[in-house]
Parts: C-alpha cells; sequence; structure tokens
C-alpha cells in the first residue's frame, strides 16, 4: 500500500525556520515534491526533487529560502524552510511521481499525496 506521511509542521514567527519531512512507503518513487494551499487558494508548486540524481526545482517564491532533500535510505524527502514569511502559511502536502522521466510541476502528474501538514507563520 502507498503511503506518504507529512510531519514537521507548527507555528513559527516571521523570519523562523522549520523542517518537514516526509516519509514514503509502498513502492518505489522517482521524484517527489512539496506542494502547498493556502486556504481559499489554489494548491501550488514549491519544490522537487528527482530521487536517483538528486536535481533539484523551486517555486520563484521559495527560492533561496527552502531547501529539499532527500535521504534515500530512510525513504524520506525533507524541506528545510528558512526566513519564513507569513505568505508561507499554508497546509503543505507532500507528493510523488513514479514516472522516471517527467519533471513537471502540475499536480495532476503527482499520483499519490500525503495528507498534509499545517505551517503557520505569524508576523
Amino acid at each position: 500500500q502507498v503511503q506518504l506521511v507529512e510531519s514537521g509542521g507548527g507555528l513559527v514567527q516571521a523570519g523562523g525556520s522549520l523542517r518537514l519531512s516526509c516519509l514514503a512507503t509502498g513502492r518505489t518513487f522517482y521524484r517527489m515534491a512539496w506542494f502547498r494551499q493556502a486556504r481559499g487558494k489554489e494548491r501550488e508548486f514549491v519544490a522537487a526533487i528527482a530521487v536517483s540524481v538528486s536535481s533539484s526545482d523551486y517555486a520563484d517564491s521559495v527560492k533561496g529560502r527552502f531547501t529539499i532533500s532527500r535521504d534515500s535510505a530512510k525513504n524520506t524527502v525533507y524541506l528545510q524552510m528558512n526566513s519564513l514569511e507569513p505568505e508561507d502559511t499554508a497546509v503543505y502536502y507532500c507528493a510523488a511521481d513514479g514516472n522516471f522521466f517527467r519533471r513537471s510541476r502540475a499536480t495532476t502528474d503527482f499520483g499519490s499525496w500525503g495528507p498534509g501538514t499545517q505551517v503557520t507563520v505569524s508576523s
């Protein structure tokens, strides 16, 4: 059974840091990503990493502040979030793509999702 489980969300002041974790079990995923959805807005791409080659991709809004990484031995992907801003407040979702060649940012290209973890940044 495929399962993605996020952890590490919480409440932090502006300028602070959080690290999200996503444990993946059940099958091999070639690309893992983080998305977020703020209240009243559409789910948006944050960052992605190709697990086998560690190439990464970031949304412009988080580039230079967030870092995605993976620990293959632990089947875990991380999102280190620094210099957090109130605009980063959202539910953060881990997603996985089983297609080796795809490098998409579209939600529809990720077949597996975690339940999400809330990140709240206070001003």
